[in-house]
């Protein structure tokens, strides 16, 4: 976690709490250190954020102290919601959880007149029943697409035929109800596209993706007819 948003956290669960919450108890929720806690509280003193307390008694969050809200309209607020709410249906567990702890951080610094509006629920994100059953654990793809490793695993093509493949892996996409994974193909040399719900035996390698400037994602999205790369991100 990053430090930023480690002091964050820390405000928000003072925040959720009020009541004197230990170092100790903090540094177990925030998987550190008592003495970096010590020290992050002592910055966020420094920085007047007003936290009444001191090391080896606790600390208080006093009532009333709010982060300055972010200036989003509603149709801003109601695209970050729907984005998050579109991840916790249809993401991993993790990222589920990640796209909840999303939607917590952004409802409390919302201003009050955008909280209403947002609590409505003006647009959701439901899970379909129809989504393809995915049976190897996309947060390893993810991982493994983010430490640039390969990935192995079992494929069956449309009409049920197995083969293994080793691909090195760009992305993981999301085309209404299929999860895929788009990577150069070491047995098709060539790029591929690979739907989630047809692999089976995944394996991530330790075998790094080495820089190749004709077999990376850029290239990929040239392949594809997509010019306008930062437009996806």
């Amino acid at each position: 976690m990053r430090r930023a948003d480690r002091l964050f956290d820390i405000i928000e669960y003072l925040r959720r709490h009020r009541r004197v919450v230990t170092a100790a108890e903090l540094a177990e929720k925030m998987e550190v250190s008592v003495r970096t806690i010590y020290r992050d509280i002592a910055d966020l003193q420094a920085s007047r954020v007003p936290i009444d307390g001191e090391a080896g008694l606790g600390y208080l969050l006093r009532e009333g102290y709010d982060l300055p809200p972010l200036m989003f309209n509603e149709e801003e607020a109601e695209a970050l919601a729907l984005g998050a709410r579109i991840v916790a249906a249809w993401g991993d567990d993790e990222l589920a959880e990640a796209s909840k702890a999303v939607l917590a951080k952004l409802r409390a610094v919302l201003p009050r007149d955008l909280k209403a509006q947002f609590d409505a629920l003006g647009v959701m994100a439901p899970p379909a029943h129809y989504q393809e059953e995915v049976v190897i654990d996309l947060a390893r793809v993810r991982r493994a697409v983010r430490n640039k490793k390969k990935i192995r695993f079992a494929y069956a093509d449309k009409g049920g035929k197995t083969s293994m493949r080793t691909i090195w892996p760009l992305t993981l996409s999301f085309y209404g109800a299929v999860w895929t994974v788009p990577g150069w193909c070491e047995l098709r040399k060539d790029f591929r596209v690979f739907r989630a719900d047809r692999m089976r035996d995944l394996e991530v390698l330790n075998e790094r993706v080495p820089p190749d400037p004709d077999k990376n994602l850029a290239s990929y999205l040239k392949a594809e007819g997509v010019t306008d790369i930062g437009s996806l991100t």
